[in-house]
């Protein structure tokens, strides 16, 4: 009988078992993960669970009674020591065991970015990746408090929004000019700058946090020359494939685990990757590294086919979102420096699309609690459709008429 094992209870490990079963394998599986949880999702972390909105119970991506069904042995809160591929194909955990495998998906995700100034290990401190984190975090979120912020991306900026609903003071701080500079255009970044600061945070832009001060705990930040006071602090300054393994199994990895144009096998054929932790060829050509529920999704999926025996080429139209206040973010495509941009719609009427069109044809947009643009303009960028921009820019046109 066929052993598959899985390493990494995520998004895209749940995924996998689900997947490998409707396609049809009867074999042995095994989803391997180093935290204590069943699979459960990430972006809830930062906004619904943070702000106490969601129960535990409801992060859970299937129940226990999906694996039992599925004959898919757990093995959480156990680590892997290593993956030994050459004479004898298993994968050695943290404790001596052995597990044996004829093909091995590596889902391994990713981990925070940490920082490694003065300072950084003092109690006060949070990052935010676990179910873990945020409970450690939230027990702090209490009216009055100040959050300094590191790091002006999406789970900053999502942490920011849930403490100042809670009457947190918040200050973020960051590195470059502007809010989420390397995830959306100028005009969302100004267009959510504003929000934020009309809801009372403070921003520090161009300016790196320094060190952390304080005598058993946090007191203040050093940033830009000066001491800012604060209790707490969210470093939110990106996120590190989990790629070690694979690296010291021999396996080919450029910013992430390489893996082929099916998005599945790597340089192993009895090893696959999806996920966070890979690196695949997007269908513009680029080598790309995604971090995202739609990549991890659909990866694992067409590592599933591929481990049947039925490999499809990758060809997704890759999507994201952040929920911040009562905004809805949505994002089909890439965005490439250098693309036209198309507005649609009022900023601020708290609506609005941002169309980016690369040789005529639509190649992402950002849409701004603005469901029909951000629906119809990732069909468009699936079908690689030339729109003109005169009539995207037109709301009198509706956007199913818009092509």
């Amino acid at each position: 009988m066929e052993r598959f094992v899985v390493i990494g209870a995520g998004q895209a490990g749940a995924q996998a078992v689900a997947s490998l079963r409707a396609e049809g394998f009867e074999g042995a599986l095994t989803l391997v993960g180093d935290e204590p949880f069943a699979p459960y999702q990430r972006p809830p972390l930062s906004k619904a669970y943070l702000s106490g909105a969601m129960e535990r119970e409801r992060l859970f991506l299937k129940p226990e009674a999906f694996y039992r069904e599925a004959h898919c042995e757990l093995l959480l809160g156990e680590s892997v020591a290593a993956i030994e591929r050459r004479d004898a194909t298993r994968v050695r955990l943290s404790d001596g065991r052995a597990l044996p495998y004829d093909k091995l998906l590596l889902a391994t995700g990713s981990r925070v970015r940490r920082c490694t100034i003065p300072g950084c290990d003092l109690p006060g401190i949070f990052y935010l990746r676990s179910i873990a984190d945020v409970d450690a975090m939230r027990q702090h979120f209490v009216s009055g408090a100040r959050l300094a912020v590191v790091g002006a991306g999406y789970i900053g900026l999502e942490v920011a929004a849930v403490a100042r609903k809670l009457g947190l003071e918040v200050t973020v701080f960051e590195t470059l000019d502007r809010v989420m500079a390397r995830a959306v255009s100028k005009p969302l970044s100004e267009f959510y700058e504003r929000v934020h600061r009309d809801a009372g945070v403070r921003f520090h832009f161009n300016t790196p946090v320094e060190g952390f001060e304080g005598v058993g705990k946090l007191e203040a930040i050093r940033a830009g020359g000066q001491r800012h006071i604060a209790e707490l602090a969210l470093v939110g300054i990106g996120i590190l494939p989990n790629v070690e393994l694979a690296q010291e199994a021999g396996l080919t990895c450029n910013d992430g685990i390489v893996v082929d144009r099916h998005c599945a096998c790597t340089s192993d054929a009895a090893i696959f990757a999806a996920g966070d932790c890979t690196q695949h060829t997007g269908r513009d050509g680029k080598s790309v590294r995604l971090e995202c529920v739609q990549n991890a999704i659909d990866q694992a999926k067409h590592a599933a086919f591929a481990m049947v025996g039925k490999p499809v080429p990758y060809r997704e139209v890759p999507w994201f979102w952040s929920d911040q206040y009562d905004l809805k973010l949505q994002i089909a495509g890439l965005a490439w420096p250098g693309d036209q941009l198309v507005m649609r719609g009022n900023p601020e009427a708290r609506k609005f699309a941002v169309f980016h069109l690369r040789n005529g044809a639509v190649a992402a947009v950002e849409a701004l609690n603005a469901a029909p643009e951000y629906m119809i303009g990732r069909k468009l960028i699936a079908e690689g459709a030339t729109v003109s921009p005169e009539r995207l820019a037109d709301c009198a046109i509706p956007m199913k008429n818009v092509v």
